[in-house]
């Protein structure tokens, strides 16, 4: 029986900076840092969340994914049409101002929804993300 999601990826367009983002500027802590062959397995997680790990999975080709697949998802990333999840913050406005601070981009400020506050960010390779503040 399945319990839990444990790992996700995220498609990034270069790993160290995926690294440095996640890390210094969203205080997520590295969980693995380790090259097998040509491979590196990256994965990042939320302070308070050590049980997901999120995959730094740079886009290029690879055993499960070809050329023109590649080149396609990096073409998405690229202009920011991936939208990657959700994080959930106790306080949205309060998250909104300390991540702006440091620098995060944001496509929208934090705005009243039905489900509670929400403010859209991206990361360094385009990615966007849902911060919101549940009711």
């Amino acid at each position: 029986m399945i319990r839990t999601m444990s790992h996700a990826p995220i498609f990034v367009l270069d790993q160290d900076r995926a690294k440095a983002f996640y890390t210094e500027k969203l205080g997520f802590t590295v969980s693995h840092d380790v090259k097998m062959g040509d491979f590196r397995w990256l994965t990042v997680s939320p302070p308070d969340q050590s049980d997901l790990e999120i995959i730094l999975m740079p886009v290029k080709r690879n055993e499960m994914m070809d050329d023109e697949s590649a080149s396609a998802l990096r073409a998405l990333v690229e202009k920011g049409q991936l939208g990657a999840g959700a994080f959930s913050t106790k306080d949205c406005k309060k998250t909104y101002e300390e991540l702006s601070a440091k620098g995060v981009r944001f496509k929208s400020p934090p705005t009243e929804r039905p489900y509670g506050i929400e403010a859209v960010f991206c990361d360094d390779s385009g990615n966007w993300f849902s911060l919101t503040q549940r009711r």
